[in-house]
């Protein structure tokens, strides 16, 4: 090639791969530019289209090569590079019509096509590339085209410039990015990497408020041999810009104080687009508006403070939502919520929801107080009335809750609270009450990417819980329970989902005196599937599961996205409800599942298989749930 001086903008060519987001857009924020939208996954069934595929994909594929006279040979160059010439060389639509090759408009094609096959290998550093294509004529009406390709030496770096200049220069976050930028003095000219590390450094930039960061030199210099280059980036990221104040509209009925909760930021931070997103997504997820604008107009800065304007459409206060599901523990279900999220004008929600399914059945009422700090510090009291009958123990029991819950820091979120419950159960042979007074403290912590389907993160939770005779219990006691659970992404649309929970009772009086709220038991479509609903655990003399004062179980579980909406999964898991650290034995169980996501449930199916017991069985656990 000749000499070239050219800059990254013109010489970048790289061909990605199309893909397709089906998604319905709803609650818009606009940000001088930068749009965010809330993304739902459509409903979709498959089951039609798996079918046709199944019935109708010979037949279609044979068409298909009946329908195809133009067979393309590539010869030299292999891996991502060979699938980027391939992608460059698609016969333009109409050159086949009627199963007739135009000879003319391939002659052209081929004319053409050499350039693309240059062009479409620049990206991996290839700048020296000959190419050759022949057409030739097996038979009658078919054309092979042999693509020839001499790929050549690649392009090395011979010197990487890259420097931040203006407010931001000294800013070690931006200096951290520049020591990692992946492409070094004598590595391989790729693009990818290089249009991918630029665009982050400008947009960290950017993100620590430099919204006016732009690059003044952009350039990669190829010399006259085609075997060296040199990269130089300038970027000056310009001043630094904060929030101004907060104006909020089209929720009069609701206190001032009480909207700014959901709010992440306060003026004087430093304007971040990601906190601006963080606020929507807190307003449209507390199901109080029907739609919420956030505007933000670099436009309207002065002295660099950017205002901000809130938008709001409420929806009504009240609601009523019927629920259906099922779920192998629990049997067929129905619930019926109902909601008042603004008592008194003042936020404060009162919440009832009425279940019932074949093996439990209640009434659970709260009543939330928030405070003005954060959305996730408030006092609460929660009645709850309940019945359970299952094959191992039947209980019926009232409950009253008292809390106090306040935000950690980022998605941590600590409670106090004291619950009073009177507890009447049927276990083994044993009939019997309680009743305690049981102050406690939880602990949680989540930084999963998204709550309905994450791929990433983890959430773990404590909480430490304890009574005595002395505050009017019929039993004495101190439990710690603890679980954790983390979703790790991985290639090819893998996700590996590890889970584990240990509970742990310190003292306690004679088992036969805790009532089954505060005994463990292990298994289930939570615990360990492979065995029936809280059917592990100690035995009295009679065989009868009677619970345990410690459990432990855990599940490791490989998730394999396909289509957009589906998920399947091969999973391991272990655990039992024991009364002693010295004699622990764990059952264990494996199997695969089939996921299903919807905006209003997912639907889980799940075949598991006991492993080292004498005569191993198999159990299907299926759990669906809908809220209207």
């Amino acid at each position: 090639m000749n000499g070239l001086n050219r800059s990254a903008g013109i010489i970048l060519r790289w061909r990605q791969r199309p893909s397709f987001h089906k998604t319905i857009t709803a609650k818009i924020i606009r940000l001088n530019q930068a749009v965010f939208t809330r993304r739902l996954p459509k409903r979709l069934s498959y089951y039609s289209i798996l079918i046709l595929c199944l019935l109708l994909g010979p037949w279609l594929i044979a068409v298909a090569h009946a329908a195809e006279p133009i067979v393309i040979v590539i010869e030299g160059v292999e891996g991502d590079a060979r699938k980027n010439v391939q992608e460059a060389l698609v016969l333009p639509q109409g050159l086949v019509k009627d199963g007739k090759v135009d000879r003319l408009w391939l002659e052209h094609f081929v004319r053409q096509a050499d350039q693309k096959v240059i062009k479409a290998l620049e990206p991996f550093g290839y700048y020296s590339t000959r190419v050759i294509i022949k057409i030739e004529t097996p038979e009658a009406d078919e054309y092979l085209l042999r693509v020839k390709v001499e790929i050549g030496h690649p392009v090395i770096l011979a010197d990487v410039s890259i420097s931040v200049i203006g407010q931001g220069a000294s800013e070690a976050s931006l200096a951290a990015l520049i020591s990692r930028f992946p492409l070094k003095k004598g590595n391989v000219l790729l693009h990818q990497p290089y249009e991918e590390a630029r665009r982050n450094l400008q947009s960290r930039a950017q993100e620590m408020g430099y919204l006016d960061a732009e690059y003044t030199v952009h350039e990669i210099r190829i010399d006259e041999t085609a075997r060296f280059a040199r990269i130089t980036l300038v970027l000056e990221t310009g001043a630094k810009y904060f929030f101004s104040d907060v104006t909020i509209e089209g929720a009069s009925d609701y206190p001032d104080a009480f909207l700014r909760r959901y709010i992440t930021f306060t003026p004087g931070d430093v304007f971040s687009y990601t906190r601006l997103a963080e606020s929507q997504i807190q307003l449209n997820n507390s199901e109080r508006f029907r739609e919420v604008i956030v505007l933000a107009e670099k436009e309207q800065a002065q002295d660099f403070k950017i205002p901000v304007q809130i938008l709001l459409k409420p929806m009504p206060r009240r609601g009523l939502r019927p629920g259906i599901g099922y779920g192998t523990d629990t049997g067929a279900r129905f619930s019926l919520r109902y909601r008042d999220v603004n008592m008194f004008h003042k936020g404060q929600e009162l919440s009832s929801n009425l279940f019932i399914s074949e093996r439990l059945q209640g009434l659970a009422t709260s009543y939330i107080i928030p405070s003005d700090k954060d959305i996730r510090t408030f006092t609460s009291a929660q009645i709850n009335i309940q019945r359970e009958d299952i094959t191992t123990y039947n209980s019926q029991l009232i409950s009253l809750e008292l809390a106090r819950s306040s935000s950690f820091g980022n998605q941590k979120q600590g409670t106090a609270y004291v619950k009073f419950q009177q507890e009447e159960y049927t276990i083994g042979n044993q009939d019997s009450s309680a009743r305690y007074v049981l102050p406690g403290i939880r602990f949680s912590d989540n930084h999963y990417d998204n709550m309905i389907r994450p791929t990433s993160g983890f959430r773990y939770a404590l909480d430490l819980r304890g009574t005595s005779q002395a505050l009017g219990s019929t039993t004495q006691l101190l439990q710690l329970l603890t679980e954790a659970s983390h979703i790790l992404s991985l290639p090819w649309r893998l996700s590996l989902a590890t889970s584990a929970r240990a509970n742990i009772t310190f003292f306690s009086d004679p088992l036969s005196d805790l009532p089954p709220s505060l005994r463990f038991f292990a298994g289930g479509d939570q615990s360990v599937r492979g065995y029936a609903y809280q059917s592990l655990g100690p035995r009295d003399a009679s065989g009868n599961v009677v619970g345990g004062k410690h459990l432990l179980t855990g599940c490791v579980e490989l998730q394999r996205a396909i289509l957009e909406d589906w998920a399947v999964s091969v999973f391991y898991n272990a655990g039992n409800a024991f009364d002693s650290f010295t004699d622990v034995t764990l059952f264990q169980a494996a199997g695969f599942g089939v996921h299903y996501f919807t905006p209003v449930g997912a639907l889980n199916l799940s075949v598991a298989r006991t492993i080292g017991v004498e005569d191993p069985g198999y159990r299907i656990h299926f759990t669906v749930g809908f809220e209207f």
